[in-house]
């Protein structure tokens, strides 16, 4: 899908009505100064003689306002901006497939499963009303109840947080840290850093300090560094903003440490960060294009794309869709499967198992590996799980 046609379209439409727009401003003005001088004129006549010159006053207004000639000087501006327009629809049409039917695929879904994703979907978006009544009329309330619990304590933590309030992501932290240290995470000290820099830039340089000897020590051996310079950040106390230690004051400290806890939280849980059904949609959109070109080219062959078990084109998605290992054998170039799965030659090197087969002849004799000139025996081959 082409979209950089459709933005340059796009720029020229929003230029040519700036400049349609400038334009009539600019008559308007004109003809709004002139009517107001006309008016000075008009009003400061009292007298018959002067009643006489309003006609003359008057002739001299519509003399200037024949050449001023607004809709001369509108027409070009607005025939240019109507012709973008115009021709902007049909970019937008030749560029953007309408039906998208002819990429799908009739595939069972198991009901339970979809429901309970879209479901989940609104709880992780705070839309808890929603998701009661999606889930009450899906029937679907039973499996749904826990997790709405759960991520109505992560909306509460996080909203907390919007308004400077550490206490409950401390509490749920604390309660956590057995399950946090696993992960290596050290979000338990980042929030008793925020917590000791608002105290720290509220003027109270001794609560600040006991703070730190109650909090912050325990967290000196294996960041000694980050202590000190939080103690440092003491010598500016009410001031921190005229400090060399300003930067702890940036509210993306705060985004970052919500952002870390929400995972964390998630991960917890044994939830993804984001949204299944988030992650299914975006995925789907990248990898609709080529399926869609696919089709123009196979628009009589629909029944061979229905049996197909893999994708017939490769879609390409960036790495933030990748969620396990994928192999594609350097042979056949395509990715292994559960029933092709990688398989581990005795030189070391792998290929999938349907080459190995074709390179033996269905195991009947051995063969040269291809990255090395290794005799392979297939039946000293093992599959190989990532």
């Amino acid at each position: 899908m082409e979209l950089t046609a459709i933005k340059d379209a796009f720029d020229r439409v929003t230029k040519k009505q700036k400049l349609s727009n400038s334009k009539v401003q600019e008559v308007f003005d004109l003809i709004d100064k002139e009517i107001k001088q006309t008016l000075q004129k008009l009003q400061s006549s009292n007298d018959r003689e002067s009643r006489i010159d309003c006609k003359s006053v008057l002739a001299d207004l519509k003399a200037k306002l024949k050449d001023i000639a607004p809709l001369s000087q509108l027409e070009s501006t607005q025939k240019e901006l109507n012709l973008a327009l115009s021709k902007y629809p049909k970019i937008v049409e030749k560029s953007f497939v309408p039906d998208i039917s002819k990429a799908y695929r009739n595939i069972d879904f198991d009901t339970h499963t979809v429901n309970e994703i879209i479901g989940s979907h609104f709880y992780r978006q705070g839309l808890f009303e929603v998701g009661d009544c999606f889930t009450s009329e899906t029937g679907e309330s039973v499996s749904a109840l826990a997790m709405k619990s759960q991520f109505q304590e992560l909306f509460g933590i996080v909203d907390a947080m919007k308004h400077r309030n550490l206490e409950p992501a401390l509490n749920w932290a604390m309660f956590n840290s057995d399950k946090l240290k696993p992960n290596g995470s050290d979000l338990l000290l980042k929030l008793h850093r925020l917590q000791f820099v608002e105290i720290v830039q509220k003027g109270n340089r001794d609560r600040a300090l006991q703070y730190s000897k109650a909090c912050l020590a325990p967290f000196a051996s294996n960041h000694m560094v980050e202590i000190q310079k939080l103690m440092g950040a003491l010598l500016w106390t009410g001031r921190l903003e005229h400090s060399p230690y300003s930067h702890l004051l940036s509210p993306a400290n705060w985004d970052t440490v919500t952002g870390e806890l929400t995972r964390l939280f998630c991960n917890i849980l044994g939830q993804s960060y984001k949204s299944p059904l988030s992650v299914t949609m975006e995925a789907g959109i990248r990898g609709l294009p080529p399926l869609l070109k696919f089709m123009n080219v196979m628009a009589g062959k629909r029944l061979e794309w229905q049996s197909m078990k893999q994708l017939p084109v490769p879609v390409e998605l960036d790495r933030e869709f990748h969620f396990h290992s994928i192999f594609v054998c350097p042979v056949s170039k395509e990715q292994s499967t559960e029933e092709n799965p990688p398989m581990l030659m005795s030189c070391g090197h792998v290929l999938c198992k349907q080459s190995i087969t074709k390179m033996s002849k269905n195991g009947t004799k051995s063969f040269k590996c291809p990255y090395c000139p290794s005799d392979v025996n297939s039946a000293q081959c093992r599959p190989l799980v990532f």
